[in-house]
């Protein structure tokens, strides 16, 4: 299980669902209507691991002994299909293939898997094809074989270079392993991303300042940094190990913006480090709030129409969803929703607000269909508070904003702004 920015954790409040096998929409009037489609990405999940990590609040699965990877490519495909009425003549700017632990399928299966998204979707010429990967040899040596299958960029979950703290996360692999790993990605890839968890239990500063130093040296594109969190209905939450304090962790925290811009690189959104050039684009999709189609147990989609957005949820376990998808019925997608107009300002700002420089003004409109007048109340209490950049022309969080980007984030909220508009 790797620890990539994911908007699976973002699962925003439904006003009106329809749950279960059929799974119907009921319309919501929202009073908007977009002049053009957003970008397209398409999210693929792979729902097994080699063993579940206590830290992990993902849909993961530990792998049977045998993968069903005949079944699950079966499934994939009949999800696929049964999608591809609402995405009709539009094309696919990113892929992303995450988990879970997808480099647990075979490489044969993987380029399957690839094919048949070619031979049903319409791709941009240069679409990111990201897969995540865990470190463990026998992983390591399919990379070629990934890259030879049209994936264009590596998403690696090393987590910690110090064995003591992999042992602690619940690790498969160790310091070395995950070192071979990274040098396999680089001879097989050109955009190679590591994940990286701190704030781990025992760590020191200085232990943090030893593993991003590492990282750096790798020679990697991009690194996605995570400070060590305990997510209710894991491991960890139950049973919660000791954490560094808040005194270390803001000494861990200073370091990683001291050595990022020694190295010449920017700080682009909450978790991720890159030039400008190497920025995941399929990330960039999702803080933009540009529409995705999520297949797999457990997957999220997020889809513009002219006249409504919708999202959607599939169904978690995997056995479960893969018997419902093959049934063509429409039974695999557990969750329907139309997003109301009042939702839509947190739901953009939500995303939209990771981002280190904003976005622009204009995008708000161009992707809810909303006026700029919808974010009135709510930009005006952010502005008292000086957590919001005061140029019209853009919706940027100051560095207030960013150091209580939840609290910024929840003005935006319908309930928040009218009880204080």
């Amino acid at each position: 299980m790797t620890a990539s920015a994911n908007p699976r954790r973002v699962i925003p409040i439904a006003l009106q669902t329809v749950s279960g096998p059929t799974a119907v929409m009921r319309p919501l009037k929202t009073g908007f209507a977009l002049e053009a489609l957003p970008p397209l990405s398409l999210y693929i999940h792979v729902p097994w691991c080699s063993s579940r990590c206590p830290y992990c609040d993902f849909n993961a699965h530990e792998a049977p002994d045998e993968l069903p990877e005949a079944r699950y490519l079966q499934a994939l495909t009949a999800d696929l299909e049964q999608a591809l009425p609402l995405i009709w003549g539009r094309q696919i700017h990113t892929i992303f293939i995450g988990g879970g632990t997808p480099s647990l399928l075979s490489t044969a299966t993987m380029d399957q898997l690839i094919a048949m998204v070619r031979a049903r979707l319409s791709l941009w010429p240069d679409a990111e094809i990201n897969i995540e990967a865990n470190p463990g040899a026998a992983e390591a040596q399919k990379f070629a074989a990934f890259a030879a299958s049209g994936i264009n960029r590596l998403s690696i979950g090393v987590q910690s270079f110090n064995d003591t703290h992999l042992k602690a996360l619940g690790r498969g692999h160790d310091a070395k392993q995950a070192l071979t790993a990274i040098e396999h990605g680089l001879r097989s890839f050109d955009r190679v991303n590591l994940d990286l968890m701190y704030g781990l239990p025992g760590q020191t500063a200085c232990q943090w300042e030893a593993e991003l130093s590492t990282a750096l040296k790798m020679g990697v594109q991009h690194l996605s940094l995570y400070q060590l969190t305990l997510e209710p209905q894991t491991v960890f939450a139950k049973f919660p190990p000791t954490l560094p304090d808040e005194d270390v962790l803001s000494d861990m925290e200073a370091h990683i913006e001291q050595a990022i811009s020694a190295h010449g690189w920017d700080r682009y959104e909450i978790a991720a480090y890159a030039t400008v050039k190497e920025r995941s684009r399929h990330n960039l999709n999702y803080w933009t709030f540009g529409d995705y189609l999520g297949i797999g147990p457990g997957a999220h989609s997020k889809l513009s129409f002219p006249d409504r957005i919708e999202r959607s949820v599939r169904t978690r376990n995997p056995e479960q969803w893969m018997q419902s998808a093959n049934r063509n019925d429409g039974s695999h997608i557990s969750e329907t929703r139309q997003l109301s107009s009042a939702e839509l300002p947190f739901e953009f700002m939500l995303n939209a607000l990771r981002l280190r420089q904003g976005v622009a003004t204009s995008l708000f409109e161009e992707r809810t269909g909303l006026s700029r007048l919808a974010l009135s109340a709510p930009m005006r209490l952010a502005l008292e508070r000086k957590m919001i950049e005061p140029d019209p022309s853009r919706l940027c969080a100051t560095e207030l904003g960013w150091l209580h980007l939840n609290t910024l984030q929840g003005l935006f909220l319908d309930d928040e702004g009218a009880s204080n508009g």
